[in-house]
């Protein structure tokens, strides 16, 4: 991997900056979504219903996106990314029914499939090495975890003391933000990515052993963030806390990914990224496990934390594995495929969690994926091997 003529290096900051302020767009709309939805009276299964919409868009653009990226680069991906954010936070604000705030969940979602594939893509041209891209894709991480430590509380905040509608205004704003900031990033003419490339399926990279067990590990692991999205509004509206509460809950989460992605840029060079990806199975296990358990609102911003510099610190190393196992010009296609996988889980699991909730409690899909982070641990030792088979 080598970088580009221009000084993308130093652009980095500006990628993670586009990519808080996309990323918070859909994490403001998906907590005051969230909270509408049970504020005015629908179940669980409506909830998952509704969290399950922001994975419908990314599962039908993730590999055009991917192919998009590969091929112009990151700054077309992004404007489209934008604009769909634009438009479902719009209508979100404009329409305060269901049906509209389920099409804002469907754009916002897929607004940042397409942004997120392109900025991963640009920041994997950044790093020459396999402790870089450790490095890289943590600094990146980072903005994903910003985003969930300061929206959830800006929503929680704004929705308290002002309305619902305050908090759909705040997610209009960033994506204009996000477009600002990209606009910082040096553009740039994508290497030819040639004939062969151009014509070959992605589906063609699942060829490789390495990549499918990566792939399951990341449905897994996303499902269990999942999880988590899911059970927190449910029990804590359950338990009778505020929407400020529930938002301090998810920002203890989200904060603790931060600093987990921190300390993974710092002691880069001393990770192995399947170690770290086991400890992180069995931490999250634990916590799935016990998680029903914890009082109120401290007790739940304990565990999330705890939950949180387990899965924060899968990212990273997910993204940085994957850019090893796959050719460096077909990278976009395969960042679309890890997209595509993790959001087809997405947009099945909640319904079945809301399924799963209404029939027995609703901890119970927390449970279900410590169960499922135990029988993972298989194609986790399976990776060791076939990863070493696809590094030349």
């Amino acid at each position: 991997m080598t970088a580009p003529a221009v000084p993308l290096r130093q652009a980095l900051p500006w990628l993670i900056a586009t990519l808080v302020a996309v990323h918070s767009c859909m994490a403001v709309t998906r907590v005051a979504a969230s909270l509408w939805v049970l504020h005015q009276g629908y179940g669980e299964l409506t909830l998952g219903l509704l969290l399950s919409s922001f994975a419908l868009a990314p599962i039908l653009l993730s590999l055009w996106a991917g192919r998009q990226a590969d091929r112009y680069g990151f700054h077309r991906p992004v404007g489209v990314g934008v604009l769909m954010a634009l438009a479902g936070a719009l209508l979100a604000l404009a329409v305060q029914e269901l049906w509209a705030i389920g099409i804002s969940c469907l754009l916002c979602g897929g607004a940042i499939s397409v942004a997120a594939v392109a900025i991963q893509r640009e920041a994997g041209l950044i790093a020459a090495d396999p402790s870089e891209l450790k490095r890289v894709f943590s600094w990146i991480a980072l903005g994903p975890a910003l985003s969930n430590a300061l929206a959830p509380v800006a929503a929680g905040l704004l929705i308290d003391h002002a309305s619902f509608r305050a908090a759909f205004g705040l997610a209009l704003l960033l994506p204009l933000l996000s477009w600002g900031l990209a606009q910082k990033v040096p553009r740039h003419a994508p290497k030819p990515i040639g004939h062969v490339n151009q014509t070959k399926p992605a589906w063609d990279l699942l060829r490789s052993p390495a990549l499918r067990n990566l792939l399951l590990l990341n449905i897994v692991l996303s499902a269990c963030w999942d999880a988590h999205m899911f059970v927190v509004p449910v029990v804590g509206h359950g338990q009778g806390l505020s929407a400020s509460s529930i938002g301090l809950v998810f920002g203890a989460f989200a904060t603790a990914a931060t600093i987990v992605r921190l300390a993974i840029v710092r002691w880069a060079n001393h990770l192995d990224e399947l170690k770290v990806l086991r400890s992180a199975m069995l931490l999250a296990t634990l916590m799935l496990a016990v998680y029903a358990w914890l009082p109120g609102t401290a007790g739940m911003m304990l565990g999330s934390s705890l939950l949180g510099l387990a899965l924060g610190s899968v990212q990273p190393m997910i993204l940085a594995t994957l850019h090893q196992v796959t050719p460096p010009l077909r990278h976009g296609q395969a960042l679309g495929l890890r997209m595509l996988a993790t959001n087809a889980a997405t947009i099945s699991v909640p319904v079945g969690f809301g399924l799963l909730a209404t029939a027995t409690v609703a901890s119970a899909p927390m449970l279900l994926m410590a169960s499922l982070l135990l029988l993972a641990q298989w194609p986790a030792r399976a990776m060791r091997v076939a990863k070493d088979q696809a590094m030349p």
